[in-house]
């Protein structure tokens, strides 16, 4: 019974279980092209500008091209961690086996392209932004609302991931209500990229789909939890007792 009940209590701390991350070939594909790209950018060698306006731009560019993968791939992992906790799955869908991996390595992929993001718009000098500025809110000379709405994202894109990672040095619980904030996360996320960029006007269709994909998915499954639940009325009502 002690044995029962101690490994009831190790799920209740983490609803999967699982052994160390480990990247395969296609994961360590992609972080390494996007270490790639940040190369490309840092050194400048590979493909020379061929304008002086091409070069000022070059990197800030970069830069916004990872924020775009970044968003992308965090909406990714959102809706699959969406999914993964929808009732229906654990009823019908049963998709957490297949799913669970893709949305483990989705957080390791968004933050590679975070990093990029960050180390290439701190490189640009034309952008005014900095590696203080990128790293400390409100330090950024480049709207600077905008950008410290973009780095306390980061934090909270990191904290979600690796409390999920070390659930055991949490109490009970903890772990889920850390990761619950991954829809922030996203919100930040997208203010952080409305408001930062200069050509949100023309990205507006890309920031309008992956806002409203993720919040019509959040929407149906919390709506189908709320409607799952037995209202105040129904508790009240009298059990009936067979003889």
């Amino acid at each position: 019974m002690q044995h029962t009940g101690a490994r009831g209590a190790s799920l209740a701390r983490s609803p999967v279980s699982r052994g160390p991350l480990r990247l395969g070939v296609p994961s360590l594909v992609v972080v390494g092209a996007a270490a790639g790209i940040l190369a490309v950018l840092a050194t400048d060698q590979v493909l020379p500008a061929t304008s002086t306006h091409q070069a000022e731009l070059r990197i800030w560019l970069g830069a916004r091209a990872a924020g775009f993968t970044a968003l992308l791939l965090l909406a990714i992992q959102v809706t699959f961690g969406l999914i993964l906790s929808h009732p229906t799955n654990k009823a019908t869908w049963r998709l957490s086996k297949r799913l669970f991996p893709w949305h483990e390595h989705a957080w390791v992929f968004t933050v590679a392209f975070t990093v990029v993001h960050v180390v290439a718009i701190a490189a640009d000098e034309y952008a005014d932004v900095g590696l203080i500025g990128a790293l400390v809110p409100g330090l950024s000379e480049y709207r600077s609302v905008p950008v410290a709405v973009g780095t306390v994202a980061l934090y909270a894109l990191l904290l979600t991931g690796l409390t999920a990672r070390f659930t055991r040095l949490l109490p009970a619980g903890w772990w889920l209500r850390l990761h619950r904030l991954g829809l922030a996360v996203l919100g930040l996320a997208w203010i952080h990229g409305v408001l930062a960029g200069t050509d949100t006007p023309e990205l507006g269709w890309l920031y309008g789909g992956t806002f409203a994909a993720v919040a019509l998915a959040a929407t149906y499954r919390y709506w189908i939890v709320r409607s799952a639940r037995p209202t105040f009325a129904a508790s009240l009502e009298p059990r009936e007792t067979q003889p």
